[in-house]
């Protein structure tokens, strides 16, 4: 923090006396402790009855897209839960009940589930367009703070997220139930990710941009060094050749590969080093006899993240990439890995 922003910082806090902060800091803890409360009391509620398994099932057996729709603070709640279950193996998207009202309902069919959230249960803007979801045949899931309203009363299943109080002292502000309604649409995305199968390699998918999509979905071949850029040279070679190659291709060592291109060492800035300790006149060495044999290899289509694995575990900065053959055709440097952000 710099010095200037500490002392705004300070002027800010001497706005208050100690009794203000105190008072602060009191309802900040009761907030918490009210929407804890609410949190406890939904999972009392869930383990008295099944509506939320009645409510996976129908959402299971949708064979179009789930569409979650609310007002509001609901509303914003409802494109969470939208987008955690379009992210988690369930296609899903939000739609605004008053936007629905003039035209955008024609994105709703029967092949539809549709979740409607009111904590009231008689949300207008939401009433006057369930009687069309329900004359389309598309089942409807209600998550309300009143089992008795409108909504609760017309859904198919309903899920009851009430709340003894809100944590707004005024007890109006949409705070413990906006808590709770969340909470619930997590559970139902987890429990459907759950029934699906759904597994890393899924979620890599819908999250490309992430750093979980990158490390599940690029492969050795989408990074490796290929063709000229390879360094390689033959066991017979000198070593001030070998030295050549490694300068020109810029990757810190070269393979040493015999006549039918098959990997048999590998010779790195760190085995020069090392060599210059002992070595004097480097006129007669050929590169077989300074070489690391059987050096590590790894397969165009593997996960470059295996090949991150296999270098911390060995200490190297670089691998051979083969073919099925055992042909070198890459190479890799932990900087490439660096670079497409696998690590």
């Amino acid at each position: 923090m710099s010095v200037t922003d500490e002392k705004t910082m300070l002027k800010a806090f001497d706005r208050f006396d100690q009794q203000a902060l105190e008072r602060a800091m009191d309802m900040a803890r009761e907030t918490l402790d009210i929407e804890v409360d609410a949190m406890h009391a939904l999972q009392r509620r869930l383990l008295g009855d099944d509506s939320v398994g009645k409510a996976v099932g129908l959402l299971l057996a949708c064979g179009g897209r789930v569409v979650v729709s609310g007002i509001g603070k609901s509303g914003h709640i409802g494109r969470k839960i939208a987008a955690t279950l379009a992210s988690t193996g369930t296609p899903a998207m939000f739609v605004h009940p008053a936007e629905a009202a003039h035209g955008d309902l024609g994105m709703v069919t029967a092949q539809d589930a549709f979740i409607a959230i009111s904590n009231s249960g008689e949300t207008a803007e939401l009433m006057s367009i369930l009687p069309i979801i329900k004359r389309m045949g598309a089942p409807l899931i209600a998550m309300t703070g009143n089992p008795k309203s409108s909504l609760a009363l017309l859904a198919d299943v309903h899920l009851d997220v009430s709340v003894a109080k809100e944590a707004c002292p005024l007890n109006l502000a949409p705070t413990a139930s906006t808590t709770v309604t969340l909470a619930l649409g997590d559970a139902l995305a987890v429990a459907l990710l759950d029934a699906r199968g759904f597994k890393e390699e899924d979620f890599a998918r819908s999250h490309p941009g992430g750093a979980l999509g990158r490390r599940l979905l690029t492969h050795v071949r989408d990074v490796m060094r290929s063709g000229e850029a390879v360094p390689r040279v033959l066991a017979d070679v000198p070593l001030a050749t070998a030295l050549l190659e490694i300068t020109q291709k810029g990757m810190g060592m070269t393979a040493v590969v015999d006549e039918a291109g098959h990997p048999i060492g590998v010779f790195t800035d760190g085995d020069l080093r090392r060599l210059i300790e002992r070595v004097q006149d480097f006129t007669k060495i050929v590169i077989r006899d300074v070489m690391h044999a059987n050096p590590r290899r790894v397969r165009p289509e593997q996960l470059a993240v295996d090949a991150v694995h296999v270098m911390e575990e060995n200490r190297i900065n670089q691998m051979l990439v083969v073919d099925d053959e055992d042909r070198l055709v890459g190479a890799l440097h932990i900087h490439d890995l660096t670079r497409a952000k696998v690590i």
